[in-house]
């Protein structure tokens, strides 16, 4: 019994995992055609008012907070496949993708309405 928890957990971290390197490997890509900055120079060209870093902060949490929810959908599908008949993994997972979907309309309105109130604030002028 032990084992059978011990080799569900590792699958789940496996997928885990396997899900967060594939969101990650653009960014690893990309990071090839950016130039590098010089020593002393601004980390962050274009970003001059805190208003626009603040905003910048705010899109990238909810971005992580988009990618949290899509592994959840991700984990729950899962749960949901590998439940092999037993009705209580099923209504668990279900509940999970159910709470994870919820969770990316919420995601998905807060980045509306941060960029709504960015664009009335600095006028859109930001590329944020």
């Amino acid at each position: 019994m032990r084992n059978i928890k011990l080799q569900k957990f590792a699958i789940n971290l496996i997928t885990v995992f396997v899900a967060l390197m594939v969101i990650a490997l653009p960014l690893v890509a990309d990071a090839q055609f950016r130039s590098p900055t010089a020593p002393g120079t601004d980390p962050l060209p274009g970003q001059s008012t805190a208003t626009e870093i603040i905003l910048r902060v705010i899109q990238i949490l909810l971005a992580i907070a988009g990618l949290v929810a899509v592994i959840f959908l991700i984990v729950g599908g899962f749960r949901y496949i590998t439940a092999g008949g037993n009705e209580e993994t099923a209504e668990s997972a279900k509940k999970t993708i159910t709470n994870a979907i919820i969770g990316i309309v919420i995601i998905i309105l807060a980045f509306v309405i941060v960029r709504v109130i960015s664009n009335a604030l600095i006028g859109g002028a930001s590329n944020v």
